[in-house]
């Protein structure tokens, strides 16, 4: 079948529970590198989906995210969420002095050293959820509170302003062309608070990773205020999005998956290689985020990309594609290690991954220690799913032991 002039309407509001997107596999299948229209923005852009052509698109230096800075590209919300300061519109090499300045917290060492004060937030919070007794919502005692937490303890961010955070994080996330206003007004409300925290950090450093990277320094170069601004919003938003949601979905799957759920259970080595499968398996956000534009022509796939181009890659489709993972429809925690695209590729590669993955770890083991026999209070059916923002996770967890 012949699909190469064909353009797919691609709203990508799919969201029946953690089902994969049929809009999304049949495109992996008839149309790898498809034109696409979207919700939102002027135009087409092209859609890979194929974990090579992913591969290529994210690596390549003639596919530039900083080309998209002031275009009104195809997207999914009414209004960008990216703002044009941040690292995620840069490309290297000028993103490679954010990036080296920002992954200094998160080495391998300083991760390590959060572990014991991440354990005491995981073990109160625990704590709260058996205080209350069964049956409670982990959305509400654990998985909305522990990443929010452990970023706002590493940004240093007062502890009244952290719901107010949290709201206004979620209004940008929204895909409602009635919440464009919201969204606007909730972006420029966080710029404007971490403008200020910012500007105070810059005079008077702590110990924080906001104050490290005021007065952090490449040679005589250091972050303007704008930078520095949207670098702690970044830092904020995808220091908790990507693991609170993953955290609820990784549990729903757990739960709903018992054979899974009792070898983890009898062998606590497995969970850190369980983790990357449950991460490469379960599509955790809705279609795209932000798209590249080609800098010059260039052949994706067998396909000729022009100059000029948008170019939306899928992680999800590359995270299911037969060619990379032996049946990859099916959820194995024996499969062999192998890099999965869950916190993206190349130069935009999740900086804060370490940490997402070591929060993960230690709430997700210490779920299983504490409650042995934890299991849904609901019928799988009865769990209420997100239909509202780009990403996708259940709005209550109930569970009993």
């Amino acid at each position: 079948m012949d699909t190469s002039d064909k353009v797919w309407a691609c709203p990508f509001d799919f969201a029946d529970g953690l089902e994969f997107d049929p809009l999304l596999r049949q495109l992996m299948t008839e149309a790898p590198v498809a034109r696409i229209r979207m919700s939102y923005g002027e135009g087409e852009a092209w859609l890979v989906t194929r974990y090579e052509d992913v591969r290529l698109v994210t690596t390549d230096r003639r596919f530039s995210r900083a080309a998209v800075a002031g275009r009104d590209f195809p997207r999914m919300t009414p209004a960008p969420i990216v703002q044009s300061e941040s690292i995620n519109l840069l490309d290297p090499p000028a993103s490679n002095r954010l990036r080296k300045l920002v992954s200094q917290a998160f080495t391998a060492p300083k991760v390590e050293a959060m572990k014991p004060k991440t354990q005491r937030i995981v073990d109160t919070l625990l704590s709260g959820l058996e205080d209350h007794g069964p049956p409670a919502d982990l959305v509400k005692h654990v998985s909305m509170q522990l990443p929010l937490t452990t970023i706002c303890e590493v940004l240093d961010i007062p502890e009244a302003d952290r719901p107010e955070l949290r709201r206004r994080a979620i209004a940008m996330m929204s895909v409602g062309a009635a919440t464009k206003e919201a969204a606007v007004r909730a972006k420029a409300e966080l710029r404007t608070y971490f403008a200020d925290l910012t500007r105070r950090r810059r005079a008077d450093p702590g110990d924080d990773l906001i104050s490290s990277l005021a007065v952090a320094k490449d040679g005589d170069d250091i972050l303007g205020a704008d930078e520095l601004t949207v670098m702690a919003m970044v830092l904020l938003m995808t220091g908790h999005d990507t693991s609170t949601y993953q955290l609820s979905n990784i549990v729903y799957t757990l739960l709903t998956r018992p054979e899974q759920l009792a070898r983890l259970r009898a062998e606590r080595g497995l969970l850190p290689r369980a983790l990357e499968e449950f991460l490469r398996f379960i599509p955790f956000r809705k279609g795209v985020g932000i798209p590249r534009v080609a800098t010059e022509d260039v052949a994706v796939g067998g396909v000729l990309i022009r100059k000029g181009e948008a170019v939306h890659v899928s992680y999800l489709a590359a995270n299911r594609d037969p060619a990379r993972f032996e049946r990859p429809d099916e959820l194995d925690i024996d499969r062999p290690a192998s890099p999965h695209m869950t916190f993206g590729w190349g130069a935009h590669h999740c900086i804060g991954a370490p940490l997402a993955l070591m929060e993960l770890e230690l709430a997700i083991g210490s779920l299983l220690e504490r409650f042995p026999r934890l299991t849904l209070a609901v019928p799988p059916e009865e769990v209420r799913w997100n239909d509202e923002s780009i990403w996708r996770y259940p709005y209550e967890l109930p569970v009993t032991w």
